[in-house]
C-alpha cells in the first residue's frame, strides 16, 4: 500500500503524554508518515483535517499533515487505493463510491476506504451580496450563475440537483471557496450554494469585506429536500455568524473521517484516541467539532468500520457495532 507524504503542514513530537504515543502498545507495521485527504482551501474540510492531521502527528510523534484534494469524493478514491492513509467524506459520496458511481472511477468499488470517526454535520446553505438583493431561493434570477465549490464535492454533487428540484434556472460554476468567494464579491457570481461544516471560513471572510445575505431555505423547501435527498433537518446557529439575527433553516448531511481498511488496528485506533477524547481540543481546530463525539458513531450506516476504530467506540462509548460492519470480521 502507498502512503504519501504531505511535505507541507508538518508536524513532529518527540515525546508525548498520551499512552499510545508512550510506547505502551504494539507499532508493528505503522508507517512513520501519513496524509489526510481534505477539500480546497478555504472550506471546513481543509482547516478541520489539516488540524487534526497536526493534532494525532504531534500526540503519536509522526509526519503528518492535511492535503488539498477535490473533496469528499477524490478522498474516497485516494483512501481506497492507499494514496492517503486518511481522509473524510460525507454520506451520500461514500455510498456512491461503494456502489461503484463515483465519478472519479466509474465501475470500480471503493471498498477500500473503512469508518474511523464521526466528524459533523454538513449544511447546506446559499450566501449572496446584500447588494444584490436576494434575500431567498425564490429570488435567486433565472440564469444565475452558482458557485458550487469544486467538482465532485459533496456540494457540487448534490447542490445542483437541489437547486434544480426547487426550480432554479443557473449557470453551474466549479472551484474552490476561497476563489468562488473573491468572484463573489467582484461580481462574477452571483450566489455561492456551501455545502460544509460551519462557520464555513470562505463566509466568515466575507463578512469582514462586505455585507452579505445567508439565505435559509422555506419550510417548504426544506421539506421537499428532506423527501427528495439523504438529508437531515438542521438549523445554523445565530451565533455562527455576523450577519445571522436568528438560527437558519437548513438541511445536512453527515461526514465521517475514513481509513484504509489495511492500516494496521493498533494505529487507527490510535488516531480515534486522539481525536475522540478530547472534545475541547478538537473545538479549538474547528467549531464544526462541536459535533464530533463518541456518542455520534451511529450516524454511519454506509461505511464498513475500520477494526481499530471499530474497538475503540466498542470500548470507550459501548458502540454496538455488529461484526458485520466491521472491515475484515
Amino acid at each position: 500500500m502507498k502512503i504519501t507524504t504531505l511535505t507541507a503542514a508538518l508536524a513532529v513530537a518527540a515525546t508525548s503524554g498520551a499512552a499510545f504515543a508512550e510506547g505502551h502498545t504494539d507499532r508493528t507495521g505503522w508507517p512513520e508518515s501519513f496524509t489526510v485527504g481534505t477539500a480546497s482551501q478555504g472550506g471546513t474540510y481543509f482547516a478541520y483535517g489539516s488540524g487534526w492531521a497536526n493534532l494525532v502527528a504531534e500526540e503519536l510523534g509522526l509526519s503528518g499533515g492535511g492535503e488539498v484534494t477535490g473533496g469528499p469524493m477524490q478522498n474516497m478514491a485516494l483512501v481506497h487505493t492507499g494514496d492517503a492513509a486518511f481522509g473524510m467524506t460525507t454520506m451520500g459520496p461514500a455510498a456512491e463510491s461503494l456502489a461503484g458511481t463515483n465519478p472519479i472511477a466509474p465501475g470500480l468499488e471503493m471498498t477500500g476506504a473503512c469508518a474511523m470517526f464521526p466528524m459533523y454535520q454538513t449544511p447546506f446553505s446559499v450566501t449572496a451580496l446584500a447588494s444584490s438583493g436576494i434575500t431567498s431561493i425564490s429570488e435567486i434570477p433565472a440564469g444565475a450563475k452558482i458557485g458550487f465549490g469544486p467538482a465532485g464535492s459533496t456540494s457540487d454533487t448534490y447542490f445542483p440537483r437541489m437547486m434544480e428540484n426547487l426550480g432554479v434556472d443557473f449557470e453551474r460554476r466549479n472551484g474552490g471557496w476561497t476563489d468562488l468567494g473573491g468572484q463573489l464579491q467582484d461580481g462574477l457570481l452571483d450566489v455561492i450554494a456551501f455545502a460544509a461544516g460551519v462557520p464555513v471560513p470562505a463566509v466568515s471572510q466575507l463578512e469582514v469585506q462586505t455585507d452579505v445575505n445567508i439565505i435559509e431555505f422555506t419550510e417548504e423547501e426544506q421539506a421537499k429536500l428532506l423527501a427528495d435527498f439523504p438529508v437531515s433537518e438542521f438549523s445554523i446557529a445565530a451565533d455562527t455568524y455576523t450577519t445571522l439575527e436568528a438560527d437558519a433553516r437548513s438541511v445536512s448531511m453527515w461526514n465521517f473521517a475514513i481509513a484504509n481498511c489495511e492500516l494496521p488496528e493498533s494505529f487507527v485506533e490510535a488516531v480515534v484516541d486522539v481525536v475522540m477524547s478530547d472534545n475541547e481540543r478538537m473545538m479549538n481546530i474547528h467549531k464544526a467539532a462541536r459535533s464530533t463525539l463518541p456518542e455520534n458513531w451511529d450516524k454511519n450506516g454506509v461505511l464498513m468500520w475500520h477494526p481499530g476504530a471499530a474497538k475503540w467506540f466498542k470500548e470507550n462509548a459501548g458502540a454496538d457495532i455488529p461484526d458485520s460492519m466491521i472491515h475484515g470480521m
